[in-house]
């Protein structure tokens, strides 16, 4: 079996992220830049002596499809690195993945990661 992680992280930690999973020989993954908020909330900012609320804040979300036995590992590299103590560190979501295709040469599942 395999699994998806979907990471949402601050931008400015991607890169220790994806070194340290790289220690632990996770190299293929999706980076996207995402905005959301949470319990964060968003912040205030001034523009030309107006203040004014930015709802989403900018993330970033890393999403791979790794093997199981490299989960928890994986989970606790994530979060290990991610996290800065501070409200807005981001979260984790782990889903099953039932089947993976690599178009070029048409392997399957394992091999295909």
């Amino acid at each position: 079996m395999m699994k998806k992680v979907e990471a949402i992280i601050k931008p400015f930690k991607l890169d220790d992220v994806r070194e340290s999973l790289a220690e632990i020989g996770i190299t293929g993954m999706t980076v996207l830049e995402v905005k959301g908020f949470g319990r964060q909330k968003g912040h205030t900012e001034l523009y030309r002596g107006a203040e004014y609320m930015v709802d989403f804040l900018p993330k970033v979300k890393i999403e791979l499809v790794i093997q199981d036995e490299l989960l928890d590992r994986a989970i606790e590299v994530i979060v290990d690195t991610a996290r800065t103590g501070k409200i807005g560190d981001g979260k984790i979501f782990v889903t099953e993945i039932e089947r993976v295709i690599r178009i070029r040469t048409g392997e399957e599942n394992e091999e295909a990661v």
